[in-house]
């Protein structure tokens, strides 16, 4: 008899997959700017912030958002709130992808923007959800697989303790709520 040939695993539960092994690295919050490689370039291991935990998920299945962000922001640099916010008036490679606001941009343009919803059931596994959190700063992170006790998503992120799985998705306003499988790239 034949062995049943196990299904690969969806874009969603690789990105899961990689963001939960960036819980098991050793990081210190630190999101000062640091002039990094391009393309693939990357702070170095031991430190990062919210966004690095998104960037270095998606790294880990091959699709480089500091590229894909720096390239889409050179293409169109006034759909980015850079010169807005940051008072830039042009990319840096170093630090847009790092930047949250960026990151909402990025994904709204090139994948899926879903509403923002206050029920768990409407957020999947690897969905990226953005918050504020008090004092105006911006967050972002993954929605796992895990569920707490009432059945709502935990997230992976970094909110400053290094990578984590914890209970923050209704803990802070929602700003976005996005699903991006590398795909989607508009010219």
């Amino acid at each position: 008899m034949a062995m049943p040939v196990a299904a690969e695993p969806s874009f969603s539960e690789q990105l899961v997959s990689a963001a939960n092994e960036r819980t098991q690295a050793d990081v210190t919050y630190d999101g000062r700017y640091i002039a990094i490689d391009y393309p693939g370039g990357d702070v170095p291991a031991g430190i990062g912030v919210c966004t690095d935990v998104v960037i270095r998920s998606y790294r880990a299945l091959g699709i480089d958002l500091q590229q894909l962000v720096h390239e889409d922001m050179e293409r169109n640099f006034d759909a980015y709130p850079s010169q807005r916010i940051w008072g830039l008036t042009r990319p840096d490679s170093n630090i847009d992808h790092r930047r949250v606001p960026n990151l909402r941009a990025f994904f709204t343009r090139h994948g899926e923007s879903l509403r923002v919803s206050d029920d768990g059931n409407n957020y999947e596994p690897g969905d990226i959800v953005s918050w504020m959190l008090p004092g105006n700063l911006p967050h972002i992170g993954i929605v796992s697989e895990q569920r707490n006790e009432l059945g709502q998503p935990l997230i992976i992120h970094n909110i400053g303790a290094g990578p984590q799985v914890t209970d923050i998705l209704f803990q802070y306003p929602i700003t976005g709520h996005y699903r991006y499988d590398g795909d989607g790239l508009a010219e």
